[in-house]
């Protein structure tokens, strides 16, 4: 019931969201054919303004944006408009979900790839840091995690290429055509996000090592490596996983920096391009897709609560 009642209500918010989307594109400074190369004469601005119903009310073009707009035929007929999300005024040859399509494979690829090295590096690297507390690994660790955290992607991803693609010739510099070059946009994207989920996975078997289980646990005489995997382990994944979905949905929406530096045809491009350009429909399209990412995943994140820990019940 508690799932089913967070589905139902997901359809308002997602309406709330694209209503606050679509007025805020609208209040930018600015307008989709103030970029054109060449400017247009005021008799074009007002064709292509007309052409995309950008000279009718807001109401009326959020209205439309949805398909719930009837209107007159010259013959006197109401007939139903289409829906306009469907419309790019920037990318005029394309529509927006032709636009999608292409992209948004590309940067679930890169972002699922960066969600895998963060977890896979980032919580062995958290576990055993707060396993060797206060020796030399886990030192080690958290400044591994710290460093990470503190230097962006847009810092680390020239690092990489300078290093891995031009000095040592082992990978190639941009561009996504094979496996080979899906690694170094993989480490420059999951770096700093790997460094949180160390953290919190550290803090996370920090604490758990300290509940009342696992001392009642520890005094029956259970063997420290089989307390840290079999009872606190599951306990402080809680706080990464809960991360994991707002994570993901970051991730699978793509990096416009990273797509940037390595030439990588993802979404992210889009996204910064169609708000510079008051491409208002590509702008609310992808901040729906982005709302719509992020409220499935949570969904996801608390449904795997559930699993991990079963004292969490939802009503």
């Amino acid at each position: 019931m508690y799932f089913l009642k967070r589905l139902a209500f997901a359809v308002p918010l997602l309406i709330v969201i694209s209503a606050l989307a679509f007025i805020l594109v609208h209040l930018a400074p600015g307008g989709p054919f103030d970029r054109e190369r060449k400017p247009a004469s005021p008799e074009i601005e007002r064709h292509l303004q007309s052409l995309y119903h950008l000279d009718e009310p807001l109401w009326k073009q959020y209205l439309r944006y949805f398909g719930l707009v009837w209107e007159k035929d010259p013959q006197g007929t109401w007939q139903h408009a289409p829906a306009s999300w469907n419309a790019s005024t920037k990318y005029r040859n394309h529509n927006v979900s032709d636009i999608i399509a292409q992209g948004l494979p590309v940067s679930m690829t890169l972002g699922s790839l960066a969600f895998g090295f963060a977890m896979v590096v980032g919580i062995p690297l958290g576990f055993f840091s707060a396993a060797r507390r206060g020796q030399w690994p886990d030192y080690l660790g958290s400044f591994l995690a710290l460093v990470t955290v503190c230097i962006p992607g847009f810092v680390i991803a020239p690092v990489l290429i300078l290093v891995f693609a031009i000095k040592l010739k082992w990978l190639p510099v941009a561009l996504w055509e094979s496996p080979w070059h899906m690694i170094l946009p993989t480490i420059a994207l999951g770096s700093y996000f790997m460094g949180k989920v160390a953290r919190l996975m550290r803090e996370g078997m920090l604490g758990a090592a300290q509940s009342e289980f696992v001392t009642a646990a520890r005094a029956k005489g259970l063997g420290e490596t089989s307390l840290l995997f079999k009872h606190a382990f599951r306990i402080a994944l809680l706080p990464v996983v809960s991360y994991a979905g707002p994570m993901l949905a970051d991730l699978l929406t793509g990096s416009f920096v990273i797509e940037n530096i390595f030439q990588i045809p993802g979404i992210g491009v889009y996204f910064i391009n169609s708000s510079l350009n008051s491409d208002y429909m590509m702008t609310v399209d992808l901040a729906l897709l982005y709302a719509l990412l992020l409220i499935g995943l949570n969904l996801v994140v608390d449904f795997a609560y559930t699993m991990l820990d079963p004292r969490v019940k939802y009503e």
